[in-house]
């Protein structure tokens, strides 16, 4: 929990959740409402674009970048998708969740509002993305991310996860079996619930 880190470690990205983007750029967002706060004020710059979901209940997940392409739009919108109260009521695959898109000069912050929300001024884009994932080594690292476009990547999908029945526990469990059996990579069931989606999931 973010509560236990030491000050100065508040600023290292692994600490949140991240990836990066088909062209190499860091997106970084919260895991709870204290987290959401500090990417916010750590991570954040006024030319940045940042992605949340149109409805309540999604991190904030910020670019690290001022002129990112389309795909890396649609890949942090995709990523925050997956990590949104959104994901746990979708009621099939094919269902579609709305992100809204918009700079980071345009968040601001009352004293009213809840830990971890914020208000954004001016004009929004709204786009809906698909929501899945993919398990792959990123940075020496088990991630969960979005399907990267470019398919120049150099890495292996070491498996899917799309919105399902499963809970938290047996999704990792079976992500854990799949990766042990098939590829023989050194990771633990600890590492891969820390990078899934917390229900609702299915994996190929």
């Amino acid at each position: 929990m973010i509560g236990f880190l030491k000050k100065d470690n508040v600023k290292d990205f692994r600490k949140y959740r991240w990836f990066y983007t088909s062209k190499g750029n860091l997106v970084v967002g919260g895991k709870s409402d204290e987290q959401n706060e500090l990417v916010i004020k750590y991570f954040l710059k006024s030319n940045y674009w940042v992605v949340h979901t149109s409805s309540p209940g999604s991190p904030f997940m910020i670019i690290q970048n001022d002129n990112p392409s389309k795909d890396e739009i649609e890949e942090s919108a995709i990523y925050c998708t997956c990590f949104s109260k959104q994901w746990k009521i979708l009621k099939n695959n094919n269902e579609k969740i709305s992100i809204d898109v918009f700079r980071g000069n345009q968040i601001y912050k009352t004293k009213f509002m809840k830990k971890g929300t914020f208000g954004v001024k001016g004009k929004i884009e709204t786009i809906k993305v698909k929501p899945e994932l993919i398990l792959i080594i990123q940075m020496g690292k088990l991630r969960s991310i979005p399907r990267i476009k470019n398919e120049d990547k150099n890495f292996e999908i070491l498996a899917e996860i799309k919105p399902g029945n499963m809970d938290k526990i047996k999704t990792a469990d079976k992500i854990y079996k799949k990766i042990k059996d098939k590829y023989n990579y050194p990771v633990s069931k600890e590492e891969i619930m820390q990078v899934i989606p917390s229900d609702k999931m299915g994996v190929k």
